[in-house]
């Protein structure tokens, strides 16, 4: 009963639209009506400017973390992680926003930041340098997926492998058409770093 309850608090915590709220509120634009219409931090940093970007990555980070940290306010004995997924399954698919949100990445993140800060410190700076270097924020979010899967085998976590594999494989999934323009050389590039 408890994983139920913790991952409906979790789910809906991912379904809030960080992007939507930010755009709106602030600027009163609805950015799944611009860039590629997607909820994420990415179309908002498109879109809205760096602040906006910035707002909406962190907000969508803790949205993650927050889903991991609930159950130890009330100090219930269940795998968090697991609960983790949850938000990441509402950020993706947030009920309100019809359905329709981000790629998994931040809030992904998020999850391994209330987990283990050490390995969320190290896919940061991953994230960082390949943006750096190639200026694709897809390409870093897939690169990033896989050096979280290799520290999580060096560290030999059973339970972090198999989640930040299947979180990786997702982020993958959500990504396919950006893949596709990255072959074919019309992905888009940041400007701003």
């Amino acid at each position: 009963m408890e994983y139920i309850v913790f991952a409906i608090i979790a789910y809906l915590l991912g379904s809030i639209p960080s992007g939507l709220i930010v755009g709106k509120l602030g600027y009163k634009i609805d950015i799944r009506e611009h860039g590629s219409g997607n909820l994420g931090a990415t179309n908002t940093f498109r879109i809205l400017g760096i602040k906006a970007g910035i707002i909406v990555t962190i907000a969508d980070i803790l949205k993650g973390t927050a889903a991991t940290l609930v159950p130890l306010f009330f100090d219930v004995e269940v795998y968090r992680l697991a609960i983790g997924l949850f938000a990441v399954l509402g950020h993706t698919y947030p009920l309100f926003a019809k359905f329709k949100g981000g790629k998994a990445v931040a809030t992904s993140g998020g999850i391994l930041l209330g987990i283990n800060p050490l390995l969320f410190a190290i896919i940061v700076t991953s994230f960082i340098l390949t943006l750096y270097v190639s200026k694709y924020v897809s390409l870093s979010s897939m690169i990033t997926g896989i050096v979280a899967v290799v520290i999580s085998i060096i560290l030999q976590d059973i339970g972090l492998i198999i989640v930040t594999v299947g979180l990786a494989a997702f982020v993958f999934y959500r990504h396919s058409e950006n893949i596709k323009r990255i072959k074919n050389k019309t992905e888009p590039k940041i400007k701003w770093m």
